[in-house]
């Protein structure tokens, strides 16, 4: 139990530090170009990614396999468009999407 402990802190302080180590580095001063690049692009290319990935079971045998799943994806990017809330597009696509596959009993 005690190992269990140990790695979970370990695993704990290297989070914390991997996540804290941009703000104390830039506190005081404008970080690299790169940086800022990165930081503008980064986010755009991580979504793509994740639709691709989440796009690409997707079989268009029956209407229950891919209804839902694409009614999910365009109502996410609806109500992102609508209202720049990202709680509110995961959260009312998942219901849009977990109904419909419950509808269709998928």
């Amino acid at each position: 139990m005690t190992r269990v402990l140990s790695a979970v802190a370990a695993v704990a302080a290297v989070t914390f530090l991997t996540r804290a180590t941009p703000f104390v580095l830039f506190a005081r001063r404008r970080p690299p170009v790169l940086v800022s690049w990165l930081q503008a692009r980064l986010p755009p290319l991580v979504m793509c990614v994740l639709v691709a990935d989440a796009l690409k079971g997707v079989r268009f045998g029956a209407p229950g396999d891919w209804v839902p799943t694409l009614a999910g994806a365009a109502a996410a990017a609806g109500l992102h468009l609508l209202r720049r809330n990202a709680l509110l597009s995961i959260v009312g696509a998942t219901a849009l999407h977990m109904g419909l596959r419950a509808l269709f009993g998928a």
